[in-house]
């Protein structure tokens, strides 16, 4: 294989596909006399979809095949939503690079053509960490398993099995439908994954160190580690209701954390230097769990 051609491991679902090349064009700016390959693969968690994730291995699940073709050097960088992957990251095959952040929060989306969401129908939400906090704002309502990727999911929605879906924004907004959105959920209402919004570059230990520097967002970087850092200390693997989220403003963090483990959700905030990022997760991670 020769050293100007690189393979971009991604996920075949069309978004996945869409995060590969929007990092795939980044990358022909920083090296553009590099010939790049997307190689796509249909990952363990894109094929069992009649469970819900928690059940079948968390959504690590969405990453092993890709793991494995990167440790086989059968690709070179693979690119992923950040959420998806595991907390405990592998040392030889680390993320290298985090994309600057599009819009991290929660939507709902309604039916095509439809205004109001219809009573009588559950809500489609995959996710522990929003069921909860849905189910504290709207305790009336039912909520049920939605599986599949964003577009499936979509399609049950418009055919009337839910009345409406919690999504990411960030997901739609990639896939340009973000005019699906009805409702924005602001943070206090609703905190969303850790490093949810940020498109993750993984590699093999070392290598191509001098792209991914260039394809790092400092400012992402820095706020989804952190992020990363509460959910570890919080036991948060990929299925768990943990939500994070930490936003900078000149030398300050604002570090909001939610914790589902347990009888009683709980969320807090705490504010402080991002030169203490670190200490800012350690303290809050030690006041959801008291």
């Amino acid at each position: 294989m020769g050293k100007n051609i690189i393979r971009i491991g991604s996920r075949a679902s069309r978004l996945a596909v869409i995060q590969s090349e929007l990092i795939m064009a980044q990358i022909r700016q920083i090296a553009p006399d590099v010939t790049l390959e997307l190689v796509t693969m249909t990952t363990t968690g894109d094929q069992v979809l009649d469970k819900t994730l928690d059940k079948i291995g968390g959504k690590g699940l969405f990453l092993k095949e890709l793991d494995a073709a990167l440790r086989e050097h059968r690709v070179d960088l693979c690119v992923h939503s950040l959420k998806d992957v595991p907390v405990e990251e592998d040392s030889a095959i680390p993320v290298g690079a985090y994309s600057a952040r599009e819009t991290p929060g929660d939507v709902l989306v309604l039916p095509q053509g439809v205004s109001e969401p219809d009573p009588a129908l559950p809500v489609g939400c995959a996710s522990a960490r929003r069921t909860l906090q849905f189910h504290k704002l709207y305790p009336e309502l039912e909520i049920k398993p939605v599986r599949g990727n964003v577009l499936t999911r979509l399609e049950k929605l418009d055919r009337g099995e839910y009345s409406t879906l919690i999504l990411a924004e960030a997901g739609l907004t990639r896939l340009g439908l973000a005019h699906r959105i009805s409702y924005r959920f602001t943070p206090e209402e609703m905190i969303p994954a850790a490093g949810q919004g940020v498109m993750a570059v993984q590699g093999r230990a070392g290598e191509y160190a001098w792209i991914l520097e260039k394809l790092n967002d400092p400012d992402a970087a820095l706020c989804a580690r952190t992020e990363r850092l509460l959910s570890r200390e919080l036991g948060g693997d990929c299925s768990s209701p943990i939500g994070c989220y930490a936003v900078t403003e000149g030398d300050s963090m604002i570090l909001r954390g939610f914790y589902g483990v347990g009888e009683l959700p709980k969320s807090g905030i705490i504010r402080g230097k991002k030169t203490d990022a670190v200490q800012l997760a350690k303290e809050l991670a030690a006041q959801l769990k008291a």
